[in-house]
């Protein structure tokens, strides 16, 4: 860390300017794109939220930076202000204040939206402007892929810096897995190239541990060989039988399922007064057959799906088709906890017990104006840890003892007045599981396991880092002091902090 250490210390910073408005400061170098409230770009990336309690945050501009250079200068300017900021890659997570900000600058990466691939060797840099689909239908037809998340409208940025989960996660790890080197603007404005071998404390932490060290302003990608897949979904009306068949096929699938390309998420939806009550399956095979067999637990369930979208197509065809699940309009609250999977004679007691916690919770919400509560059931198989571990550290570090499933838990609904009501109602949700995972683990019913949180659908009152091990919490502490000594993204911006 020495080298880097020196880049901390060094002075290639503009001449230190009074304590001032940073969007002022901006606006007067006169080079850098700054809007302010009425400009029809400022308003337009308002709504580029998933939730409306994010886009109801009104910074005092948004300022859209070109490059690597022109981003170190706005954070320069940064270092002579005391207000608080945020950085926005897609807008996905819908925690208030992390890469959304009241009445401070808004930095949107929108404009760093490169993907420049060698077709040869499949490296691609990938700015943080990005989202799954437009990277998928830039790198249609190349033969290559980013190995990124499951819905099209989710930001590369993010998605990355919290690990992401992709349906090629058993093949090839996280969505972090795949960076070979990150281009980060450092708290003091200078800009680093960090990879493996130049940086790797701060480089393994970049794996999995969000905003607290910088702002990434490209991402050197390993891509993935890509042809066209199976992808879609089935939907099934709720009924107890088709529950218990589905829970029984997701555990299932998530120990016996041998064929890497395969993967699924297995969903639960509610709306205003079961007037929606179904069952969503995701399905994904990464080619352009599936072997016979595969998905049977799942297709198999009883009844007719009342819709199927499953079929060939191409992955830039599935990311554009995926965003049907963006629930536009709503305030939004996401949790998680990831468990690990139980033995097949008490598959029904642990699974069925926790589905019924889910729904006895959201029965609690079903009278909330444009409630819609989902739980899905995500696979986490020991393979995903074999193929991260297979590339490079990484902050999440699971272990390939035990096969999980990591649980989605989502509220979206219509009246921001409701915010603080459902968001007891999502912690309610998430402890619950919790709770009743560790008395399994103290009886016996489930193993002791490693069971990190997946950052990526964390709630803000979720302790992400206390849930990693302990000398991971304290490498990216250690890491965060040494490359942000006056806590500038500590302090100043939204996220968790190690």
């Amino acid at each position: 860390m020495l080298s880097l250490r020196l880049i901390i210390v060094s002075a290639i910073g503009v001449a230190r300017l009074a304590y001032a408005d940073t969007c002022a400061t901006i606006e007067a170098l006169g080079n850098i794109n700054v809007t302010r409230p009425l400009h029809p770009a400022y308003i337009i990336e308002q709504t580029q939220y998933w939730s409306t309690s994010c886009s109801a945050l009104k910074p005092s501009c948004i300022i859209f930076p070109n490059s690597a250079a022109e981003v170190a200068t706005i954070v320069k300017v940064l270092n002579n202000s005391t207000e608080h900021f945020a950085v926005k890659s897609g807008g996905h997570n819908p925690n208030n204040y992390f890469s959304s900000v009241e009445g401070g600058p808004l930095i949107s990466t929108d404009h760093l939206d490169q993907a420049d691939l060698d077709r040869a060797t499949g490296i691609v840099d990938v700015g943080p402007g990005n989202r799954l689909d437009g990277i998928a239908a830039k790198l249609q037809g190349s033969g290559w892929t980013f190995v990124g998340g499951r819905i099209g409208n989710t930001g590369v940025g993010g998605l990355v810096l919290g690990g992401g989960l992709s349906y090629m996660s058993a093949q090839y790890g996280w969505a972090a897995s795949s960076v070979l080197e990150y281009e980060l603007v450092l708290a003091n404005g200078t800009i680093a190239h960090v990879s493996a071998s130049t940086h790797p404390d701060l480089f393994k932490a970049l794996r999995g541990g969000g905003n607290n060290f910088g702002i990434v302003t490209n991402y050197r990608l390993q891509a993935r060989r890509q042809g066209d897949v199976y992808g879609g979904n089935l939907i099934f009306q709720h009924t107890p039988a088709v529950a218990s068949k589905l829970l029984k096929a997701v555990r299932d699938f998530t120990e016996y399922n041998d064929d890497d390309k395969a993967a699924v998420i297995v969903t639960a939806e509610r709306a205003n007064l079961n007037l929606v009550d179904s069952w969503i399956i995701f399905l994904f095979y990464d080619g352009p057959v599936v072997p016979d067999g595969i998905f049977n637990n799942f297709t198999d369930v009883g009844p007719r799906p009342l819709l199927n979208t499953f079929r060939r197509r191409t992955y830039a065809d599935l990311m554009a088709f995926s965003n049907w699940v963006v629930v536009r309009g709503s305030v939004v609250d996401i949790g998680t906890e990831t468990v690990p999977i139980p033995s097949a004679a008490n598959s029904v007691k642990v699974m069925e017990s926790l589905h019924a916690h889910w729904r006895n919770v959201s029965s609690t919400a079903l009278l909330v104006p444009g409630i819609v509560a989902s739980i899905a059931w995500q696979p986490f198989p020991r393979r995903i840890a074999q193929q991260a571990k297979a590339r490079g550290p990484d902050l999440i570090e699971a272990d390939d003892s035990v096969d999980r499933i990591i649980i989605e838990m989502n509220y979206s609904f219509i009246p921001q007045t409701e915010y603080n009501r459902m968001a007891d109602t999502l912690e309610a949700t998430y402890t619950g599981v919790r709770n009743r995972v560790l008395a399994w683990q103290a009886d016996g019913t489930l193993p002791q396991a490693y069971l990190p949180l997946f950052m990526n659908y964390g709630f803000y009152r979720q302790d992400y880092f206390g849930r990693l091990k302990p000398e991971n919490r304290a490498l990216a502490r250690s890491v965060a002091m040494n490359v942000d000594p006056e806590g500038l993204f500590r302090t100043r911006t939204g996220g968790w902090r190690p």
